[in-house]
């Protein structure tokens, strides 16, 4: 736990200043502060340049990973559960409404985040096995999966689309000590570029039909 503990902190301090302190255990990191996400966050959104992080929608957890997930079967990994499907659709169908431009999309290789992002924004999407789930993988491969996630949260955007990154709450939990929850959450990222960016706000599934008109 110590030794990871030193990679979330190390990776959070060229996120913000608020991290670059001498913690040394989860409970030295301040309480993140989550920003309830707007109709002007979604203003924002229409003239793209920013991120939308997605954890995966409603999962299955009476169907657990299995201890060596094959990631080319579906059979040995926790699946969408039904309601995690037509979560996804509505989500995609709330961006869709709100008028928000997708770029590039990028998604963990788990089934449940590939059918996540298929169902939510459809078939053309980037598999990137850097942005692996971390739970099951060894404490040096999860520097690997933050600093993908990093990356890719804080290269500028060409043109005016947002890049979408749909993976794991550990992704993020990782990399600034926010659990983005509940599954389905969307958190907004502006990238600063050189390893920079910005955390915006976060959708929660539910608040969608509030702030896309």
């Amino acid at each position: 736990m110590r030794f990871f503990s030193i990679i979330l902190i190390a990776a959070a301090a060229a996120y913000h200043p608020i991290y670059a302190a001498d913690f040394t255990t989860f409970d030295d990191i301040p309480e993140f502060e989550v920003k309830n996400a707007g109709r002007a966050h979604i203003k924002l959104l229409r003239d793209g340049g920013y991120v939308l992080f997605m954890r995966h929608t409603n999962s299955d957890t009476s169907h657990p990973d299995q201890l060596n997930i094959n990631l080319n079967d579906c059979e040995t990994q926790r699946p969408l559960s039904a309601e995690g499907i037509h979560m996804a659709t509505r989500i995609g169908r709330s961006i869709r409404i709100a008028k928000i431009p997708i770029g590039e999309i990028f998604s963990s290789p788990m089934c449940r985040t590939k059918d996540t992002a298929s169902f939510t924004f459809g078939s053309n999407f980037n598999v990137d096995d850097h942005l692996m789930y971390t739970a099951n993988i060894k404490p040096k491969e999860k520097i690997s999966v933050l600093e993908a996630t990093r990356e890719l949260l804080s290269k500028p955007i060409d043109g005016k689309v947002n890049r979408v990154i749909v993976a794991h709450a550990q992704n993020i939990m990782g990399l600034i000590g926010y659990f983005p929850s509940p599954e389905g959450t969307i958190v907004i990222f502006k990238p600063l570029g050189n390893k920079q960016f910005e955390y915006v706000a976060t959708v929660e599934p539910e608040q969608w039909k509030f702030i896309q008109q």
